[in-house]
């Protein structure tokens, strides 16, 4: 496998006509269920707070983490089962919200370790089969009971239809689950009429810009892959979804991204074999799974703590990939473009502001601003623009905006909100 094809996203050419599976999440595709019910990890007894997503039997599984070195304990656990490389074979994944587990050294360490061991006694497998995510508040220590005490309850959920209860169970301040699925039939002669499903969960509203993946979520298909060609799908998927969300420029101790391939649509016992790199299955099934994901990170972006507006930043006219990344991501996260989204302000001048310190490299007379399809800057001047006009598009629940640089030929799309009181509101009192 060369390099080059392990971080390449889903060929243009080839366009598979993906259909959104009503109501689908990450239980949509075969070999799956999942499940969420209340564990006691949070006080509201009627708040769901512990998840599972069940393969019917141990299949490929690749992972991408945080790369923050105050990681969280299950974050150190589910690498170690999956090893160095982060993809191999599990049955399941456990999750939970209320607690993050992170900073409680080895006692957490040994707390996810026994969790894992206990479920896989319940499952019927091998302990390094069983991952967990954890999220919630940093720092304090899980409590004895709860995990242990419902694994039972939960298997006894697990069900096809369960996928909704479990992305429920997983959020924190999320006002609302994120869930997407898509099917598609392959036009690849090899699995020709096959039908294949890619679907998935995600939480996050606070504390998000990842790197190397999102505050969790578990994404599953019922396509054939092998364990790495698993590993560089989703790495590649997730390097232009969930890595270029940001809410508030902070990277959570406990990101985790996991993708299960059950290989049930087309079976090893049928005569099928997994996909190869580059073949036409594999460019569908990318192209599948990065939809999947690009749906949930801009879910994440729009429920953005006290957020108001999903903001899209398209940068286009870079010098390279780094550079437009680097200017989309400057006006992404400058508080002042988010608040002047929030008070309604096309003010194009934070924008300029903004790619004028990230240290991109163009000319400013090559810069052209749109604002909500606007022009309000071209060759680095200001247009004359209609003010009425432009509040009344700030109405959309979308705000998007496009900078061309006009230094080269990259481009990025970069998800991000709005800046608002109850964002202050929020984390003043996330503790309390």
């Amino acid at each position: 496998m060369t390099a080059t094809r392990k971080t390449t996203r889903a060929t243009e050419a080839l366009r598979a006509p993906y259909r959104v599976v009503e109501g689908g999440g990450v239980a949509s595709a075969r070999g799956f269920s999942a499940a969420g019910i209340h564990a006691g990890f949070k006080k509201e007894a009627e708040s769901l707070d512990l998840a599972l997503v069940l393969a019917d039997a141990a299949c490929p599984t690749a992972a991408v983490f945080t790369k923050s070195v105050f990681c969280a304990a299950p974050v150190l656990v589910s690498r170690e089962h999956l090893g160095t490389a982060s993809f191999g074979h599990a049955r399941a994944i456990l999750m939970n919200s209320g607690n993050a587990n992170a900073s409680t050294g080895q006692p957490g360490i040994e707390y996810v370790r026994e969790s894992t061991r206990k479920a896989a006694e319940a499952i019927g497998c091998e302990p390094r089969e069983v991952l967990m995510a954890s999220t919630g508040v940093i720092g304090v220590f899980m409590p004895p009971g709860p995990l242990e005490e419902h694994i039972a309850p939960l298997l006894g959920c697990a069900s096809h239809a369960g996928g909704h209860a479990a992305a429920r169970a997983i959020m924190t301040t999320d006002t609302h689950p994120k869930e997407c699925a898509v099917s598609y039939v392959s036009a690849d002669p090899a699995y020709e009429g096959r039908e294949f499903t890619v679907g998935g969960m995600a939480k996050g509203s606070g504390m998000i810009m990842p790197d190397m993946a999102t505050m969790l979520a578990a994404l599953t298909t019922d396509a054939p892959l092998d364990p790495a060609l698993a590993y560089w799908a989703l790495k590649a998927a997730a390097d232009t979804s969930f890595n270029k969300v940001t809410v508030d420029s902070d990277t959570s101790t406990n990101d985790s991204c996991f993708l299960m391939a059950s290989g049930q649509a087309a079976p090893a016992a049928d005569g099928f074999a997994p996909f190869a790199e580059g073949s036409p299955a594999y460019c569908e099934l990318a192209g599948a799974l990065e939809a999947v994901c690009i749906s949930l990170a801009r879910q994440i972006a729009a429920d953005g703590e006290g957020a108001t507006r999903l903001v899209t930043v398209n940068l286009r006219g870079a010098a390279d990939e780094a550079d437009a990344d680097r200017a989309a991501r400057a006006i992404a996260n400058s508080p002042l473009v988010k608040t002047a989204v929030f008070g309604h302000d096309a003010n194009w001048g934070r924008i300029a502001m903004a790619v004028g310190k990230s240290g991109a490299r163009f000319r400013q007379e090559d810069v052209v601003i749109d604002l909500m399809g606007l022009p309000v800057c071209q060759g680095g001047l200001s247009v004359a623009f209609d003010e009425k006009e432009a509040l009344r598009r700030f109405e959309a629940p979308e705000v998007v905006i496009d900078v061309d640089l006009g230094a080269g030929p990259a481009a990025t799309t970069v998800w991000t909100c709005d800046l608002t009181h109850g964002y202050v509101t929020i984390n003043g009192d996330y503790r309390t």
